[in-house]
């Protein structure tokens, strides 16, 4: 009897809601394990070419933090398209005016750059505060 790795299809995915609160916690080491939970690597039916991850809602994004200077330091970039177009922003500055994007580019580095990872980012829901409208999927509180 021959024996073989069963790989996972997207059907074979339940795909439960978990709760996150990023009060307290630093933005990378947070970052890197919503990023291993969107991809599916904590499931052991884990298929690299496959969704085989959960939803995940972060609440408290305004409180995470950050060490050392990089409050300071770390720079945020962009561009217009047009010469002379690229903006720059500090990681305080844009705590100010959307604290939930500092969680959201963290984490959409650390997807896979292709349609997969376009996939699972849509999987992640952030918000300032403490409010979410995500009661309904029963999400699971996930400390991590």
């Amino acid at each position: 009897m021959k024996k073989y790795t069963r790989s996972a299809k997207a059907s074979d995915n339940p795909g439960k809601w978990y709760l996150v609160d990023a009060d307290g916690a630093v933005l990378g080491r947070l970052a890197s394990q919503i990023a291993a939970r969107l991809r599916g690597k904590h499931n052991t039916l884990f298929t690299p070419h496959v969704d085989t991850g959960d939803s995940i809602i972060v609440i408290n994004a305004e409180k995470v933090k950050l060490t050392g200077r990089k409050w300071k330091q770390k720079m945020y970039y962009r561009h217009s398209g047009y010469i002379g177009g690229l903006k720059e922003i500090s990681a305080d500055k844009l705590r100010e005016k959307r604290p939930e994007d500092i969680i959201r580019f963290a984490v959409k580095g650390m997807l896979p750059k292709n349609r997969l990872g376009r996939k699972l980012y849509k999987k992640l829901k952030v918000y300032a505060g403490d409010q979410h409208p995500h009661e309904a999927q029963n999400p699971e509180v996930l400390s991590l």
